[in-house]
């Protein structure tokens, strides 16, 4: 018994030792031998330089190299972002972009243009458009050159543009994707998204220029406020004492035209031209280019609403360059009386040499004849 019992003693012994050298070398650093990296730092530097040297050899697999399974990150995949984020595999904010661009924004966005249209039926529907206190004189005055008119238009058809082209972009899927079919609608968002990107310039270089034409005619006055507490008499069919361009007209200029259009602009051209941008800039540029261009759409409804049905005569103004001198007295008499003071833009008959004959009250909602 005591030979068995030696015998167990040197196995469990042999058996401990065995398994001590076992651990000990599955912990051993896999560079044990090498010098220690930490006490050396030209080592890093020196075995840098080697795989260097060694990749410069090897023929760049793409994304991946399947041979060593290691990561490579190949620029001519990372395409325009390849010079800032060579290194980046995985950009997490993406998805994060991606939700709040086809849920929130895209819900809010839609939100905002369909109470602006509503807000303007109901507007239509229940005041009616603004009128005239007399007939037409037969008398026309210029407003508008020829130079003004082009500018306008040139932005108008600019802008008109990038706003149906913009509306396909960030509503298509959901809107004509079901109505046209992947064939129809692919071939729609791909023109789409050109004409996009080549009109927004244009829209740029159009605003800046309308910017400079009409920035001496938009300056704010005293007499604006007036016009401002009154609501322009839009409601009431009041007519208040305003000058070239009413206190909504200089609004529309400075907040829309100029603040939402800087917003649109700057933005745009960001993600128009994305040479050197991250793709976290480009999200945030795409942020503030959905929010301009939400509202700066909503104010031109108003403002196209204001320009058209809303004040009949104003789109005669843009289109052919004068106004009766009637409609003159009654939205802006306060520049009406500088063109009787100072002559210029003075009046002439209207084409044909007979004056218009009288109109009529407009019918409908709240256009009951007034008393001059």
């Amino acid at each position: 018994m005591d030979h068995i019992t030696s015998a167990l003693r040197r196995s469990i012994s042999f058996l401990a030792v065995a398994g001590l050298l076992l651990a000990a070398l599955l912990a051993a650093p896999a560079h044990a031998g090498v010098p220690n990296k930490d006490a050396v730092p030209a080592y890093a530097e020196e075995q840098t330089m080697l795989q260097i040297e060694a990749d410069s050899r090897t023929p760049e697999p793409g994304l991946m190299a399947p041979a060593s399974g290691r990561v490579h990150i190949d620029r001519h995949y990372l395409g325009q972002y390849g010079a800032t984020e060579g290194n980046v595999i995985v950009q997490r904010g993406g998805n994060t972009w991606r939700e709040w661009r086809n849920g929130p924004i895209a819900t809010v966005s839609g939100m905002i243009l369909v109470l602006a249209l509503l807000a303007i039926f109901l507007l239509y529907s229940a005041v009616g458009p603004a009128r005239l206190d007399a007939p037409e004189s037969g008398r026309r005055i210029q407003r508008f050159s020829r130079w003004d008119r082009w500018v306008h238009w040139a932005t108008a058809i600019a802008f008109l543009l990038l706003a149906v082209t913009g509306l396909i972009i960030l509503f298509g899927k959901v809107v004509l994707l079901p109505l046209l079919g992947h064939d129809i609608f692919a071939a729609v968002a791909y023109v789409s998204k050109y004409l996009h990107n080549f009109a927004g310039p244009l829209f740029v270089v159009c605003s800046v220029v309308m910017f400079v034409t009409f920035l001496r005619r938009n300056f704010v006055r005293r007499t604006d406020w007036e016009w401002v507490k009154q609501g322009g008499g839009v409601i009431t069919h009041k007519h208040v004492p305003a000058g070239f361009f009413n206190a909504g007209e200089k609004a529309w200029f400075w907040l829309g035209v100029t603040l939402l259009g800087l917003v649109m602009s700057i933005s745009g051209l960001i993600l128009d031209f994305a040479v050197g941008q991250t793709r976290y800039v480009m999200q945030i540029a795409n942020y503030l280019h959905l929010a301009g261009a939400t509202f700066y759409m909503a104010a031109a409804m108003g403002h196209i609403y204001l320009g058209t049905l809303g004040t009949p005569g104003a789109y005669r103004a843009m289109r052919e360059g004068h106004v009766d001198e009637e409609w003159a007295r009654a939205h802006h008499s306060l520049w009406y009386e500088e063109v009787q003071a100072t002559g210029q833009g003075a009046a002439a008959p209207a084409p044909g040499g007979h004056r218009r004959p009288a109109s009529g009250p407009v019918s409908g909602p709240g256009n009951a004849p007034r008393g001059h």
